[in-house]
């Protein structure tokens, strides 16, 4: 009998702005396996959707992304970040304001995070935003599940309003910038 190989999995756990944008992005993406859009970063334990929105429990938006580590790199996965959203601003993105929007690299250990800081330092001295990176490198937090129907939002609401206006622009800037890495049909 001829055993085959399970691929292995690594996970990066991301904010930035509102977590429908990033999980539309990150599932285009090859080498990603998974996105699932939750919550980090705060206070308590099972927050909801409603909890977060009120800015009082501190967690961000987030997207945990599963991913082969021997199709893409981790730092691959941040410089797609680093284009999808606005990494200069904080505590928003766009017309969306709070701490439950920031710019955020959960980095699940030390390797993730030297990589995070040493992105960011390539990023800030190639100048590809006009003012300093906000980003906050911070530490693996429990990731909590968001709730079902925020999950692939954009695939199955790509007529809402925000998707429309919002998000599609996002994702169709994405599939441009990074055409060669786009999954397969």
């Amino acid at each position: 009998m001829t055993q085959t190989s399970t691929p292995s999995v690594d996970y990066a756990v991301l904010g930035g702005g509102c977590f429908w944008c990033l999980d539309a992005v990150f599932r285009d993406l090859d080498g990603v396996v998974g996105v699932e859009s939750g919550y980090a970063g705060g206070r308590g334990a099972a927050p909801s959707y409603e909890d977060v929105c009120t800015g009082r429990t501190g967690h961000a938006e987030v997207v945990r992304i599963a991913f082969d580590p021997a199709r893409i790199g981790y730092r691959d996965l941040l410089r797609v970040f680093f284009t999808i959203h606005d990494p200069t601003t904080r505590d928003r993105q766009g017309n969306d304001v709070g701490t439950q929007y920031r710019s955020v690299i959960f980095a699940q250990d030390a390797a993730q995070k030297a990589a995070a800081r040493e992105v960011i330092a390539e990023i800030t001295a190639e100048k590809l935003w006009p003012a300093p990176l906000v980003t906050e490198v911070a530490d693996a937090a429990p990731f909590y599940a968001a709730e079902g129907y925020h999950q692939d939002y954009f695939e199955r609401n790509p007529q809402q309003p925000y998707c429309m206006f919002v998000v599609a622009p996002k994702v169709a800037k994405f599939r441009k910038a990074y055409a060669d890495r786009l999954k397969r049909a």
